[in-house]
Parts: structure tokens; sequence; C-alpha cells
């Protein structure tokens, strides 16, 4: 709870120099153009990255930037036995900082993905310039050559997705209160982006590879490369090419490219609705009819006797049905086709502490199981 408030009050001292900063950037609209840079040389690139920080950061900038030498010696030469993670964005390595004995996670870009240097720049901005208890800290960049590396602070059990899909054989699964504590935890970290940041920041890509869990199952959002500052001056929506992770989107922003932070509780919601079912959005090692999660998920929501069936069969029954039953109401609400008719990420936030703390408090066992 400290750190909480110590957290909360750095907000406040630096919150007006955090909405010019990010105000100024947005008016400059030089974000969209990121992903047409250019350079002749490797220096330029080093030090275009530098002045864009600078410029935008307004002094605001506490990321550290690495050589990619002390990288090397943190990971070992980014050997194969520090691998603790990897994606379409590239791979992720525990290390450890010489000097401070500081434990990170080193996470080398893909020089031939998708990620490119708009993707790198927004993430070590948007890191830079927000901070809070449910947000992943970044410790620093490295930009040297075609080197592209972030560096988080390192989170003990990896990701949501580690623990709750595919699980190994003998790998225990989270129990009914930790899913709900994690949910709560992560829809806290949105609740930031959307009602806190100015102008609002849409994460665009909530997943569950992309809530990470320290050594309590405390929950983080990580990965911000395509994260969008939201709209302002009246407008409604961002209008933007789609991205993110098939499944995930919202349907208005997937046929149409208008982002809203009601995007963001679509995705939330698709999130939720794993972390109940302990079912991937897609499975294509299901019956055709249950392929699609919330195709399977939204006759199974109009028919209360049917809600047992959606629960993860891993807990085994440990878990509240009165909880199930308003965790399952929560999804079905920012699953709604209509983006208007989800509701705010305040009001999930109010409904999931509510369960999380239920949970505790009806604990019995003190392993999170009832």
């Amino acid at each position: 709870m400290n750190c909480f408030q110590c957290c909360m009050s750095e907000e406040k001292i630096t919150r007006k120099s955090l909405k010019k900063s990010i105000k100024e950037y947005h008016d400059t609209k030089t974000l969209a153009s990121f992903a047409n840079i250019s350079f002749k040389t490797d220096s330029s690139r080093r030090k275009y990255i530098a002045e864009e920080i600078a410029k935008v950061g307004k002094g605001n900038i506490s990321a550290q930037i690495f050589a990619f030498r002390e990288l090397c010696v943190a990971t070992n030469n980014f050997h194969p036995d520090k691998l603790i993670g990897e994606g379409g964005f590239g791979r992720v390595y525990k290390g450890k900082l010489d000097g401070t004995e500081q434990v990170v996670a080193v996470k080398q870009l893909d020089r031939n993905g998708f990620q490119g240097n708009r993707e790198f720049l927004v993430e070590v901005l948007i890191l830079s310039l927000l901070h809070h208890p449910y947000l992943v800290n970044l410790v620093g960049y490295c930009a040297d050559g075609d080197q592209r590396i972030l560096v988080y602070e390192y989170m003990a059990n990896g990701s949501l997705e580690d623990h709750l899909l595919d699980l190994a054989p003998g790998k225990k699964p989270l129990a009914w209160n930790t899913r709900m504590k994690i949910a709560a935890g992560a829809a806290k970290g949105l609740e930031y982006l959307h009602e806190q940041a100015n102008p609002p920041v849409i994460y665009r890509d909530f997943k569950a590879s992309n809530i990470l869990l320290d050594e309590n199952f405390n929950p983080k959002l990580s990965d911000f490369g395509l994260a969008k500052l939201g709209p302002t001056g009246g407008k409604t929506h961002v209008s933007t090419r789609v991205m993110g992770t098939y499944g995930y989107c919202a349907p208005e922003y997937a046929l149409t490219g208008q982002l809203t932070t009601k995007s963001d509780i679509y995705s939330f919601g698709v999130v939720f609705l794993e972390i109940i079912t302990g079912r991937r959005v897609i499975d294509n090692n299901r019956p055709t009819e249950e392929q699609n999660l919330v195709t399977w998920a939204q006759p199974l929501f109009k028919d209360r006797r049917k809600f047992t069936l959606m629960v993860d069969p891993l807990l085994e029954g440990k878990y509240h049905i009165k909880g199930l039953y308003q965790a399952l109401a929560v999804a079905a609400m920012c699953l709604q086709e209509e983006a208007a008719t989800r509701p705010l990420i305040s009001d999930v936030v109010t409904a999931l502490e509510y369960l999380a703390v239920d949970g505790e408090a009806d604990d019995t066992n003190g392993d999170g199981n009832v």
C-alpha cells in the first residue's frame, strides 16, 4: 500500500508537466511519421532517437541509455540459457546489470520484424512519461547501431499466458482468487491509461502475454509499442490502421480502424474470459463450434444454468458460484457488440475489486482456493 501511495504522490507532482509533454507531442503529429523514418548512418539513427526523446520528454525521461556492450555483459552475450521469452517482436533475456546487480528483462527487438523505430520510440516515451504500480517499469533502452533493445524490471512469474493457457503437465493452475486479483490489477493499469493520463492512452494490444506477473502474482501491463494517444478536442475516436492480435480486437475497430478506449474494454473482456475459462481466444485444436472463444461463450452468457460449463476445469470446482456469476456478467458487458454499451474501465475496476476482496475474505484454505 505504501508503494501505491508513493507512486500516486509522484504522479500528482508530475501531472502538469506530463500533460504538457504528451499534449505538445501529440499536437506535432510526428508519431504518425515514425514508421517512415530512414537513416543514412547508424550515428544518425542514434542521434535522431536521442533528440526525439529529449524533445518530447521535456526533462521528464528517467530511462537509462545503455550501450550494446553493457547489455551483452548483462546477458552473457544473449546466451540461450538466459532466454525467458520469445514472440513476434523478438526475444527476451534475463540479465543482471554490472555494478548495480539489478536483475532485468532485456527485450531485443527483431531487426527484421514488425516492431520498427516508431514502435520503439512510442514504448520508450510512454513508459518514461507514465508511471503506475500496474505498468511495467522501463529501466532503460539501447539504440546502438541497428540494435533496438528495451530493458525492463524483471517479473519473476513471467506472463499471465504462461500460467493460464496450455499449462505444462504437472504445473499448478492459478487459483480462482489469484485470477480475480490479476484481472483487477490489469484493469487498474488500463484505468490509469484511460482516465488519468491526459490525453488518454489507448493500449491497443491487451492480451494475456502482455500481462506480466511479479513474485506475488501482481500484474503489470507491458509492451506499449502499439499504444496510441486517444482523441482530444471533442473528437470521438482516433482513426488508424488496424493493428493488434487477432481475436482480441474490438469488432468496430477491426472493421473501420476507428479506435477508442472502448476498444480496449472489448480486449479486456476477451482476456477476462480467458482467465475464467482457461481457454485461448482462438484455438484450432477444439471442435469447430468452440474454436472462437467469444463466439462459443455468447449463447452461454444467456443461460445461467450453463455458467458452470464455462469455468476452467482445472479449478476442479474450487470457486464461488456467486463470484462466477458476477465475473461472467462483467465479461459479457465488456464484450458487447456496440462499443457505446460497454462499461467504463473505472466501473470494471469497481466490480473486480469487490470480487477480489470478497474472494480473499472467504478464503478458507489459505492458498487462494475455496
